[in-house]
């Protein structure tokens, strides 16, 4: 009797394995690296959120290839070494053929020439470095490069009537990279750049780098900064009496949502979340699930990654990376997102973003 209850036992043990096998082959899953954690939460959080309500439309439609979808999501910490750890994990423990990912150019760039070498597909909406076009076939962005955002940015500017602009952006690769391009958009959009200060981050004041921006008494400063040190040169600029002179944010949103409304009341600048009707209708759900409106830049790109990854396995009719990939391409051709129409140019990169100027008032974005 004690060899038959065993014997039953281990049947059932099998029967549960293959249970639990079966239900992981009815389930298709690709990976997310972003911040959850360190200096860029807020947008790793949002990013998070746009991901999430993607996984849940594409389930109420059906799934992918008569499967359900998942997407494994993991925390980079912010850091270039724990967003490779998050990355490998991926690929080596749940072998997911995508990685959408990160949201600092610093992190992303290393992701994906990681994720390249591994033979994986590559899916950037969050970092606008130009080094991002060297990566190769198998990485995609769906955000604009700096040369996209920097050349809204400039020509916005001057339509303002601003001419003379000083610079502020973190010295790491999204800051040198939209540094060069935005000042040459702005010297041939006929306007000067009568400064520019690349700040080391994590800093606890900035004080010393706001005050020498201000004796170059600009017409208008233009940065881009996020998480903490945003909320320390915001907050400074305010106490110092600088944003007495127009402050204008590439990517607005993000450089303004960690900060106390009241020290960046009327900033202007550049941005884009959600746009059209398909930007209108992720706006709805994200607000009915969060009772908020987004945090930061990111959700949308984010939402539009994961549609457009399950679109790709889909036509693909395979998880096999080479096949997406493939697939992706004729997906990024006039695809209509949450972020606009998206095309995909020869390097896999957005060619085009339908960017708004915006001005933060009372708590809010508003455009313009």
């Amino acid at each position: 009797m004690r060899f038959k209850a065993v014997s039953v036992l281990g049947g059932l043990a099998l029967l549960a394995l293959g249970i639990a096998t079966s239900n992981a082959k009815e389930t298709i899953s690709i990976g997310a690296v972003v911040p959850l954690s360190g200096g860029g939460i807020t947008q790793g959080e949002d990013q998070r959120r746009g991901i999430e309500l993607a996984v849940e439309k594409i389930n109420a439609d059906g799934g992918v290839l008569g499967k359900d979808f998942r997407v494994i999501i993991e925390d980079s910490g912010g850091r270039p070494q724990s967003t490779l750890d998050a990355a490998k994990k991926l690929v080596s423990v749940d072998n997911v053929p995508i990685v959408i990912g990160e949201y600092s150019s610093g992190n992303t760039i290393p992701l994906g020439e990681y994720l390249l070498q591994a033979g994986r597909v590559h899916m950037n909406v969050g970092s606008s470095s130009g080094k991002l076009r060297n990566l190769g076939d198998g990485s995609f962005s769906l955000i604009g490069l700096d040369n996209v955002s920097s050349g809204f940015a400039a020509e916005d500017a001057i339509k303002m009537g601003y001419k003379k602009a000083a610079f502020l952006f973190p010295n790491n690769a999204y800051g040198q990279g939209v540094n060069a391009q935005l000042k040459k958009a702005f010297e041939a959009a006929g306007g000067e750049v009568v400064g520019a200060t690349l700040f080391t981050e994590g800093q606890t004041s900035y004080r010393r780098e706001l005050q020498q921006l201000a004796r170059y008494k600009p017409d208008i400063y233009i940065y881009s900064t996020y998480g903490k040190d945003a909320t320390a040169i915001n907050r400074e600029a305010y106490e110092l009496g600088l944003t007495k002179t127009p402050w204008y944010g590439i990517y607005l949103l993000m450089c303004v949502s960690d900060s106390p409304k009241e020290v960046v009341e009327g900033h202007i600048g550049m941005d884009l979340v959600a746009i059209g009707d398909n930007g209108k209708s992720f706006e709805e759900a994200y607000r009915a699930k969060h009772n908020e409106g987004f945090k930061s830049t990111f959700p949308g790109f984010a939402y539009d990654a994961v549609l457009m990854a399950a679109k790709a396995i889909e036509m693909a009719g395979s998880t096999d990376p080479k096949a997406i990939e493939a697939a992706l391409m004729k997906v990024g051709q006039g695809y209509l997102g949450a972020t606009g129409s998206i095309t995909f140019d020869s390097d896999q990169m957005r060619e085009k973003q339908p960017y708004l100027r915006a001005v933060y008032k009372d708590g809010k974005l508003e455009s313009r």
